[in-house]
């Protein structure tokens, strides 16, 4: 059967490359507000489940992934910085703090769905406004939530990372979609 990424995320497409299956993408069309009261770790599984629904819709006869990260700053969602101010902002905050990233995908084809997230930490060092800038002239890191790349250079603002799946970070967690996949009858190493 096909599979389809249900994301124009690079970050994700690159990861699931990494599994050599042949795959297709397209692009959902979710409402990504935040809902009233909605903890971060329930928002990255919505949005995951919502943008799988989306593409299964307009293709029933295929798998579709769907994933979705929300990086939280306490109790708070930070999403994409999208202006350098902003991301000057965000690094800024969680200079020698604790962040939480929220990492859910989803498989799913037709009534069959499988579901799985990862919660990773990263401890941040504390920063100098001069690394921070240096590090933003380096990597620009609009695009990506909580405003670094750890596959980067964005591994040196960090004291520490915690995750069960060192992939879950970049945006797909290939620990748990490779179990999924295969639950889903595709063959992987």
């Amino acid at each position: 059967m096909p599979l389809i990424l249900a994301s124009t995320s690079r970050y994700r497409r690159e990861l699931l490359e990494r599994l050599q299956l042949p795959f297709h993408i397209s692009r959902p069309d979710v409402d990504e507000t935040v809902l009233p009261g909605e903890a971060p770790d329930a928002l990255a599984r919505r949005l995951a489940h919502a943008k799988a629904v989306a593409i299964a819709l307009q293709h029933p006869e295929a798998w579709v992934i769907g994933a979705d990260q929300v990086a939280a700053f306490g109790t708070q969602p930070m999403g994409k910085p999208g202006t350098r101010e902003n991301a000057f902002a965000q690094l800024s905050a969680m200079s020698g703090r604790e962040i939480r990233f929220h990492t859910a995908v989803c498989l799913l084809n037709g009534e069959l769905l499988l579901e799985a997230a990862d919660t990773t930490t990263v401890r941040f060092r504390t920063l100098r406004p001069d690394e921070i800038e240096r590090y933003l002239d380096a990597e620009q890191p609009l695009d990506c939530a909580g405003s670094f790349k750890c596959e980067g250079l964005g591994i040196t603002l960090f004291e520490g990372i915690d995750s069960h799946d060192p992939t879950a970070l970049v945006g797909l967690p290939l620990i748990a979609l490779s179990r999924m996949l295969r639950q889903a009858g595709f063959t992987l190493p």
